[in-house]
């Protein structure tokens, strides 16, 4: 009886999923690009349909792939920021088994426009310029006070702060408050990291709230929208992706973070303090049911090289090794568990 039950249900879906005769992609802002160019390399055959690729933020990526089966389901979700353990729990609890794919890597770059100054500045005195707290002189949290990049070193331009940057979806938020905000600013900062412990919060993941007075601006997840504001208003700064500087080179300055420029050099040699891993997650169950999953992924691989199309828009290739492994994981599929992500 289980048997049978097992096989009206897979015949369920087979045939749900087979309305649906093209791809459907969401999640990070930073990958949509690239997972753009490789979808439109791979519905110039005449035997693809082009996927449909859509924005949405990291979060709406890893939550939609994990959403359940069938053809009102995304089969491919993108993030800039790794799945969480808890993120993988809602997958367990609606039945979807995963692969994670690693596609490159890319920086976080604070930028501003040519016409206006460029910031040279420490990742701990970013942190504490946008981080919603920091402790007084008695070591006592308070709201952030600082209205003015000089009043947190007098090196600094003599400017208000205000930053536009991605929302609590973003796995470009998520990555850029644990690397400056949290690691950067108050797991370094001898008062900070004080106060922290003094707190009960030894490792500072309080300090990744972000300010809300102002100083901090949510622009959304379309990191165009932010390159164009910046543009027009050069005492403004912007944080998003380094493919979006480095297709915008040509109006935008990005800032010196702890004496390094991002640049694609020094991102891939790791130089560039700010920088992250860049992943997508497959939906097992949508394999050889959607067609061009498995075409899709190979197409990647493509133009993983140092002057391939991806480099080009920006992306850091993977290393040769970790090339191969992520080639191994498009052939065998190996289920993503919380032992992984430990």
């Amino acid at each position: 009886m289980k048997k049978l039950l097992l096989t009206a249900a897979l015949v369920v879906v087979a045939s749900t999923a087979q309305a649906r005769d093209y791809m459907s992609i969401a999640g990070s802002s930073t990958v949509l690009p690239f997972a753009t160019i490789v979808a439109e390399q791979f519905g110039r055959s005449v035997n693809n349909k082009t996927p449909i690729v859509e924005s949405g933020g990291s979060s709406v990526g890893k939550k939609g792939v994990c959403d359940g089966t069938g053809t009102q389901f995304i089969d491919i979700g993108n993030a800039s920021s790794r799945m969480k353990t808890k993120e993988l729990k809602y997958c367990n609890e609606n039945g979807v088994d995963i692969t994670e794919i690693k596609v490159g890597y890319d920086g976080i770059v604070v930028a501003n426009s040519k016409k206006g100054t460029t910031l040279n500045i420490s990742k701990s005195d970013l942190g504490k310029a946008l981080t919603a707290q920091v402790p007084d002189e008695n070591g006592n949290w308070i709201d952030n006070p600082y209205t003015h990049w000089n009043q947190i070193d007098p090196s600094l331009p003599n400017l208000k702060i205000r930053v536009m940057g991605p929302p609590t979806t973003s796995g470009t938020r998520a990555s850029f408050v644990e690397m400056v905000n949290q690691k950067g600013y108050c797991a370094k900062d001898p008062a900070a990291k004080a106060a922290s412990v003094a707190r009960g919060d030894k490792k500072g993941k309080k300090c990744r709230a972000m300010r809300t007075d102002g100083a901090y601006i949510e622009a959304g997840e379309q990191d165009n929208l932010i390159v164009q504001k910046l543009q027009d208003d050069p005492e403004t700064y912007g944080i998003f992706g380094f493919s979006y500087l480095d297709q915008n080179s040509d109006v935008l300055n990005g800032a010196v973070i702890d004496g390094t420029e991002p640049k694609f050099e020094s991102i891939a040699d790791g130089s560039y303090s700010v920088s992250r891993a860049l992943y997508f997650y497959v939906k097992h169950s949508h394999i050889g049911v959607v067609p061009g999953i498995e075409g899709y992924m190979k197409e990647w691989t493509k133009h993983w090289g140092d002057e391939g199309m991806l480099a080009d828009a920006g992306m850091i290739p993977l290393p040769d090794a970790e090339k191969a492994e992520m080639i191994s994981r498009m052939e065998n599929l190996p289920k993503l568990t919380a032992a992984d992500l430990k």
